[in-house]
């Protein structure tokens, strides 16, 4: 008679043991394909807001837009036609779905949406996950600046010296800031202290790449940052990117550093 045979408790036992560790083994390669795959997506959109950037200049004379022009969202609208463009895929979900007044953003939580009472800058609705350098404007200066800048060191035109240094668009908590060399590091991943012009470097400073974050350049041009590197970017053409560096807080001790 033919006998039929299963598996015995044993076996099914050696199976599953099996198959757990190689589970041990595969879950976090396919983890790090994950955010790889996150972070080249990421530097991809940055690269449509290159050309994106590229064309407005194209259209006025080289130079950037200017305050009176709105935020980068608003004057860079005729270029764009995909929303999702303003989206780190590492940061899709806005922090304020319903709309709100100070939908400052996270290091994984996109800031925005913003509430009716930014209808007047033309930014109700609008939600992203980049921020640009509030020094990159060709606004000319004035006897008296109401926020206390000296417009004469922003870089008004992408056709300068060493514009693969000098930021343009980047992963942020807001929709852009005005970074100094005197800003300090956040306490801890995630904290920033709001400014009358955005945030300061605490803003960009956040963990949403391994130890980084994706960046665009003047040259229009696109990579990975380290955290510790943004004091070592020129952020507007007085920033003194050879300073010595303030002490760093704990969480960020590990992260490579840039003398």
């Amino acid at each position: 008679m033919d006998m039929k045979r299963g598996f015995t408790l044993i076996e099914l036992l050696v199976v599953i043991a099996i198959i757990a560790i190689l589970m041990a083994i595969l879950m976090p390669v396919l983890g790090l394909v994950r955010y790889q795959t996150r972070t080249v997506a990421c530097q991809s959109r940055l690269s449509q807001w290159g050309k994106a950037f590229m064309m407005f200049t194209m259209d006025n004379g080289g130079y950037f837009a200017s305050s009176s022009m709105g935020m980068w969202t608003s004057f860079l609208d005729p270029y764009y036609q995909d929303p999702e463009l303003c989206l780190c895929p590492a940061a899709s979900k806005p922090v304020e779905p319903n709309g709100g007044p100070f939908p400052y953003g996270g290091t994984f939580r996109a800031w925005g949406k913003f509430d009716a009472s930014y209808a007047l800058y033309g930014l109700e609705g609008v939600y992203g996950s980049y921020g640009m350098n509030g020094h990159v404007s060709n606004d000319r200066p004035v006897e008296e600046d109401p926020y206390g800048r000296d417009v004469s060191n922003n870089w008004r035109k992408s056709e300068v010296r060493r514009a693969k240094e000098v930021p343009l668009l980047l992963d942020c908590v807001w929709i852009g800031g005005a970074p100094e060399q005197s800003d300090e590091a956040p306490m801890f991943e995630g904290y920033f202290q709001p400014t009358p012009l955005g945030v300061n470097m605490q803003g960009f400073c956040i963990d949403r790449h391994q130890s980084g974050i994706n960046g665009l350049f003047l040259d229009f041009s696109t990579r990975k940052i380290g955290l510790k590197e943004l004091w070592r970017l020129k952020w507007h053409k007085g920033f003194k990117i050879n300073a010595n560096l303030l002490e760093w807080p704990e969480w960020m001790q590990n992260f490579k550093d840039y003398n």
